[in-house]
């Protein structure tokens, strides 16, 4: 009987130790996601972005995230080591003039060193503070 309640558990770990640090990376990749939340201004949120919220897309392929920063689009290298991540300077944008909430998202990137998920969200890191929560808005 114990033998039976060892090897039972044995096998959870090992089919919860398949999962590994892909399957969380994978989770990153399919949807765009549309910020929610953005840590540092003195703006509320939604006075800061009051109609269009900044939204993001991973490609694995490429290596590049693209969308938007609430006015403008634009596309940028990243790299993924492990839960780290950080993003190169912005490529071409579009170029019209929204006031100051583009900058403000696109410096925070810049910040950025990781990411992890609670539930469905994605929170991007500075050191283990969320400084930017981003809701899934297709999947």
């Amino acid at each position: 009987m114990k033998l039976s309640v060892i090897l039972f558990f044995t096998a959870v770990l090992l089919a919860e130790s398949c999962g590994g640090p892909n399957s969380i990376e994978e989770a990153l990749y399919g949807p765009t996601w549309e910020l929610e939340y953005i840590s540092g201004p003195r703006i509320a949120f939604d006075g800061l972005f009051p109609e269009k919220k900044p939204q993001i897309t991973f490609n694995k392929e490429s290596g590049k995230v693209s969308g938007t920063d609430s006015c403008n689009g634009y596309s940028a290298d990243y790299m993924l080591e492990g839960s780290s991540i950080s993003f190169g300077e912005p490529g071409p944008t579009t170029m019209m003039f929204c006031g100051g909430s583009e900058r403000q998202f696109l410096e925070m990137m810049k910040k950025i060193d990781g990411y992890s998920f609670e539930g469905n969200k994605l929170n991007l890191l500075v050191g283990e503070i969320p400084m930017m929560r981003f809701k899934k808005v297709n999947p």
